[in-house]
């Protein structure tokens, strides 16, 4: 019976069938040695680390003990130092804002009120006190806020700006204020662009319908005064443009004509 070879077929030769062996034999002794090597350097690798760690324990656990103490002294610091510091702080300023609201409501004589309530009176600490003994504390802080307010009141300007500068806060009320009154105290010290700088950061820092219009009029008319007119003319048209119904934009349109 014939045979016949399939079309394009061709038989490999004995020598080919040989190469193709050996090459896959090289291939595969190749990897069996790149893999033996890959692990040969980790073990290798893990032996010097064990020996390192084993030689290196007391410095390890030394360093973990240290780091230990620390958050556990951090901890007690907070519980033992820090939160007692605070609660007495704003137990202790209480008479001092007592004096502030008073001063506040007194059309008579407010600068004495305004004085206890700075230098401290009835046996309690005073605000400039508070700030200096409750530093960095939430009592301390707000101490700066009412002192500066003080000053303000009793036009101490340069008082003013020190107290008002340290206070920070994240209360968009308190803040707004006290960068409203900085923008008053520098323009009473005549550093006009700082206060046209104070008084923008106030009506941006509580976006209102009633601050936000004040505080940008008295930049914008700051600004006037001293011949930067194209900045007043800019405000005084956003005065207009979002702040409508304020009663700071009741006759705004004379004041951007005045500007143009």
């Amino acid at each position: 019976m014939a045979t016949y070879n399939k079309r394009g077929y061709k038989a490999p030769k004995p020598k080919d069938v040989l190469d193709n062996e050996n090459d896959l034999e090289e291939v595969t002794n190749s990897g069996e040695s790149t893999t033996e090597e890959v692990f040969n350097t980790l073990d290798a690798t893990a032996s010097r680390t064990e020996e390192w760690v084993a030689k290196n324990q007391k410095l390890i656990l030394g360093i973990v003990g240290a780091i230990a103490l620390v958050t556990i002294g951090y901890l007690a610091y907070n519980k033992f130092v820090v939160e007692p510091k605070a609660e007495a702080g704003l137990n202790d300023i209480y008479q001092a804002q007592a004096f502030f609201n008073e001063a506040l409501s007194n059309t008579q004589n407010p600068d004495s009120l305004f004085n206890l309530a700075l230098k401290g009176g009835e046996g309690k600490l005073g605000l400039l006190n508070l700030a200096d003994q409750y530093s960095g504390s939430a009592a301390g802080n707000l101490a700066n806020y009412y002192a500066g307010m003080s000053y303000m009141h009793l036009k101490d300007f340069k008082n003013a700006e020190k107290f008002l500068l340290a206070y920070k806060s994240d209360d968009m009320v308190t803040n707004a204020l006290a960068l409203g009154a900085l923008g008053d105290a520098y323009s009473e010290l005549n550093k006009v662009d700082a206060a046209i700088e104070y008084y923008k950061k106030a009506a941006d820092a509580n976006e209102n319908d009633f601050t936000t219009p004040k505080f940008l009029m008295k930049a914008a008319q700051l600004a006037y005064l001293n011949n930067k007119k194209a900045e007043a003319n800019a405000i005084f048209k956003t005065i207009k443009e979002k702040y409508e119904t304020s009663r700071e934009a009741q006759n705004i349109d004379a004041l951007i004509e005045m500007t143009e």
